[in-house]
């Protein structure tokens, strides 16, 4: 590939080389790589399913070492509000009211989800702001007639001269109304942070957001600050990084080739968010809370919530400590053939991973080693809600190259649609990832591990997108929660699906869920 001075310099600084570049071509050229699906996790065969009393039993060994531990809550929010306002983008952009009134409009279109949305803008928890904004910059507003105001409610959420909610990072996007005060998702997160993530009155929360933003985070904490601080009792530690320019990647056209902008600019796009993996391992912390910033709950449906992710951390630190033991026998003793079978079923049972098929043949030093290698890395527990339409990522048991099978999360374009059975045990899954993890970053002798050497790097993922009315080739980085993870060791857990309540588009928070009582 021949780059010019221009280009080099282009690369160079992103903090990229000319080889890396290269070598992300290549994987263009290449292709997906076609994972090898042996079946979908499902309850007690890959995804474990816990008891009213097993939960709590969960919940009390938390609770009982938390005080002990670093704890931190994780929370992606670099994601713009953009695609939550996209229905009333098109709506504005094709909504002619000199031509046909609005009731027209929505029954010619029969777009459900924009009929919900001005049957019910009132109940919207920015509502009352877009309506005194609308009033202010509109005379004659109330003589308007009633969807002549609704037009201009909608100007108003979305641009620049009202609210400008579109051009919003999603986490200060108003959420919930509880009338004598509106919450963001950000100060959702607060109060989430608090019934779980609290350690001897303190709880830290680390956001990965745009750099462009930083200041407005920062502003929305010193206003909301003294509220949570008052209705929690507990003080709050909040910290930001962004995504690293160098985790971009280049894009190609149809033929493989660099695209270039209109410039002529080498094009580069954010590698998604598995470039996260870099920020998740600056973090000192013995336990890590991971969840995505649209996903929170009004108040009232916040104990439920937090149960669960208790009971997720009660397991990871049982499962831990199991792990740290056999460690520890591993290295201090000499194993019986006993005990090698005993932390071989513990493995299998438990972590949902097994061995080669030639492990039997190994000597006993080589079988130790393989053991001691599989059960000292970082560890994660996710919650797994019931597949009924939401989108997310799905649990599958997976054959890998080297002939081992592990439990992994994968993404839907990482499965083969051309092979019929690789489909049809896609067709088969019953739950998906909603972004729901625990994770356990330092070793069975207190020391961080490097979460990059533990990284798929061969399960990153192309994908197509359009630039400018041009079809482009993506590169798409092993996903945060997939191929990042990918040789971390994993246990699947159900949660209910009342754990998860994205906020996707605008509608989504008319849903009861968001919506105070």
């Amino acid at each position: 590939m021949n780059f010019s001075q221009k280009d080099i310099q282009q690369i160079e600084e992103k903090g990229l080389s000319v080889e890396q570049i290269e070598e992300q071509i290549e994987i263009f050229k290449r292709g997906n790589v076609a994972l090898d699906i042996q079946a979908a996790a499902t309850v007690w065969d890959g995804i474990f399913f816990y008891s009213e009393q097993e939960k709590y039993e969960y919940i009390s060994y938390y609770e009982k070492q938390k005080d002990q531990l670093e704890i931190i809550k994780f929370v992606p929010a670099s994601g713009a509000a953009t695609r939550m306002f996209q229905d009333l983008q098109v709506f504005l952009e094709e909504f002619k009211p000199k031509m046909e009134s609005l009731p027209e409009y929505l029954k010619r279109t029969n777009n459900k989800n924009l009929k919900l949305f001005f049957d019910n803008i009132e109940k919207l928890p920015f509502y009352k702001r877009a309506l005194n904004n609308a009033r202010e910059n509109q005379p004659g507003f109330d003589e308007l007639n009633r969807y002549s105001r609704k037009l201009l409610l909608v100007q108003t959420i979305l641009y620049s001269h009202g609210l400008g909610l579109s051009n919003y990072p999603k986490g200060l996007v108003p959420f919930h109304d509880y009338t004598n005060y509106v919450a963001t998702a950000f100060e959702e997160h607060l109060y989430e942070a608090a019934k779980y993530a609290e350690v001897n009155g303190e709880a830290r929360l680390h956001f990965t957001i745009s750099e462009e933003h930083k200041e407005k985070f920062e502003a929305e904490f010193d206003d909301i600050k003294s509220r949570a601080v008052k209705k929690t009792g507990i003080a709050f530690k909040v910290s930001y990084s962004f995504q690293d320019p160098k985790t971009d990647t280049i894009a190609v056209d149809e033929n493989n080739e660099p695209f270039r902008t209109k410039d002529g600019e080498l094009f580069f796009r954010p590698g998604g968010h598995g470039a996260l993996i870099e920020n998740l391992n600056n973090q000192k912390a013995d336990l890590i809370f991971i969840k995505n910033i649209d996903n929170v709950v009004v108040a009232s449906k916040l104990d439920e919530v937090a149960e669960y992710k208790k009971m997720l951390a009660g397991k990871l630190l049982k499962v831990q400590e199991l792990c740290f033991s056999y460690l520890n026998s591993l290295e201090t003793q000499k194993p019986s053939e006993k005990n090698i079978q005993g932390i071989l079923q513990f493995i299998e049972n438990e972590l949902f991973y097994t061995f080669p098929e030639d492990f039997d043949d190994l000597s006993e030093e080589n079988k130790i080693q393989q053991l001691k290698s599989r059960l000292n890395r970082p560890l994660r527990i996710c919650g797994m809600v019931k597949n009924e339409g939401e989108p997310g990522g799905g649990p599958f048991l997976l054959k890998m190259k080297n002939g081992e099978h592990s439990i992994q999360i994968i993404e839907g374009a990482q499965i083969d649609k051309n092979d019929p059975l690789q489909k049809q045990i896609a067709k088969n899954s019953t739950h998906f990832n909603p972004v729901d993890l625990i994770c356990g970053l330092r070793n069975y002798k207190g020391e961080a591990f490097d979460l990059t050497e533990f990284v798929d790097s061969e399960t990153c993922f192309i994908t197509s997108k359009t630039i400018d009315g041009k079809v482009i080739k993506a590169l798409e980085l092993p996903g945060l929660w997939n191929g990042a993870m990918a040789k971390w060791n994993s246990v699947f857990v159900e949660v209910p699906l009342s754990t998860f309540n994205p906020v996707k588009t605008v509608m989504d928070l008319l849903k009861p869920s968001h919506q105070p009582t």
